[in-house]
């Protein structure tokens, strides 16, 4: 197992099927699911108001890596994710290492969302640049992988595919120099497909690139970016949600499909591939209701009138308890409604001089909840990680 770089010469059909075949009796009701969440989403995403979608997409970045971080046994909540995006680090070098890894796993999503990934995330060049962009970024406590029952301890080199076997639960991976040639394999499938069979391959791909396991660790993370950023690519979701709070909300469930669907093909029933299809089919429904699921959950979550109502409510709190100006729900209020706050029309809505009027707004933004660009931009709302438990209850555990 520890022999470096081999090549056991395995055939690509090792990994088939690598989409769900056209005969498949489980087509329909897949095609089924994935025109439901592309309706789904196109909904959700047309009946946000304009003005929140940057802001919600920034809250929605953290909350991705909490729950892709929270698979691989690594808690470290929104709040201290925001903290290290202000290099506000913990004390505690465990704590500070988790807020740095964080913190690469997001600047990676933002780098997707900036359109940074300017060909398919199933290509190979693609994939090993989000390992490689987010490793980069690790501290090096983080850049080391201990081989299981031995005591080898090996150094994570950003973006290189391995060069040893691996074993994952029940499954040897393949060879490390068979790699390369799986990973182009995976490129040329996943390539050119129109939307709806697109869907149905992100579900298989994500299984499909962790059976391969490509890199010596990162497979998890890279496994969920490359999705997300599938499901942003076919769906414009403009990530304003992710499929990664419902995965880590059935981790259970999750790993036991991605392990079935390394099982063989049971007879001749179960596809034409060397891998079950039935499992593969069990996945990408897992898959698409989990994703259906999630676009449901935000929807309501920021349905325009309950989003308002809760800010406001929080707000009358804030208020009585001294923390916030009395002017603040007014000002909070009119940018619900039109979106953003114009800096000259802070005063003249309180009759008062703009020095003046400044003391109602440095409560706001000095607790993140106002941003602008510049000192002359306007101010728009943004969603701190710390209100999040008030503003939008269940989207992540409450610090």
């Amino acid at each position: 197992m520890a022999e470096f770089g081999v090549d056991r010469g395995e055939n690509g059909s090792q990994m088939e099927p690598l989409l769900i075949a056209n005969g498949s009796p489980s087509r329909d009701r897949l095609q089924d699911l994935a025109l439901e969440l592309v309706a789904h989403s196109a909904h959700f995403r047309g009946s946000l108001p304009k003005q929140f979608e940057h802001s919600l997409a920034d809250l929605v970045r953290s909350m991705n890596c909490y729950y892709s971080n929270l698979i691989e046994g690594h808690d470290t909540h929104p709040i201290e994710i925001e903290r290290a995006l202000k290099n506000d680090y913990s004390t505690d070098r465990q704590k500070r290492n988790l807020q740095l890894e964080a913190k690469a796993h997001i600047a990676v999503q933002q780098w997707i969302d900036q359109d940074g990934l300017t060909q398919s995330a199933t290509r190979c060049d693609s994939l090993q640049e989000i390992h490689r962009r987010f490793c980069e970024c690790l501290p090096e406590d983080l850049l080391w992988v201990e081989i299981p029952d031995s005591e080898v301890r090996l150094p994570l080199v950003p973006g290189e595919l391995r060069q040893r076997d691996v074993r994952v639960g029940g499954h040897i991976a393949i060879s490390p120099g068979a790699v390369p040639r799986f990973l182009q394999r995976f490129e040329d499938r996943y390539s050119g497909l129109g939307k709806t069979e697109s869907l149905l391959a992100a579900a298989a791909a994500h299984h499909r690139l962790l059976w391969i396991h490509p890199f010596l660790d990162g497979n998890g993370r890279v496994a969920r970016l490359m999705s997300y950023a599938l499901l942003r690519e076919v769906l414009d979701t403009g990530g304003v949600w992710s499929i990664s709070r419902g995965l880590a909300r059935s981790e259970g469930e999750y790993k036991r499909q991605l392990a079935a669907c390394d099982l063989p093909r049971r007879n001749d029933l179960d596809g034409r591939g060397h891998l079950s299809e039935e499992t593969l089919v069990s996945f990408t429904e897992f898959f698409l209701k989990t994703c259906i699921d999630q676009v449901k959950f935000m929807e309501t979550l920021v349905a325009p009138e309950k989003l308002r109502h809760r800010i406001l409510s929080w707000a009358q709190e804030e208020i009585r308890a001294a923390r916030l100006a009395p002017q603040s729900a007014q000002i909070l209020e009119r940018i619900l409604y039109q979106g953003e706050l114009p800096r000259d029309e802070v005063a003249p809505m309180f009759g008062v001089t703009p020095r003046h009027a400044r003391r109602y707004l440095e409560p706001l933004t000095e607790q993140g909840i106002l941003t602008s660009e510049n000192l002359r931009s306007p101010f728009r709302l943004t969603f701190p990680a710390k209100l999040a438990a008030h503003w939008m209850p269940g989207l992540f555990p409450a610090a």
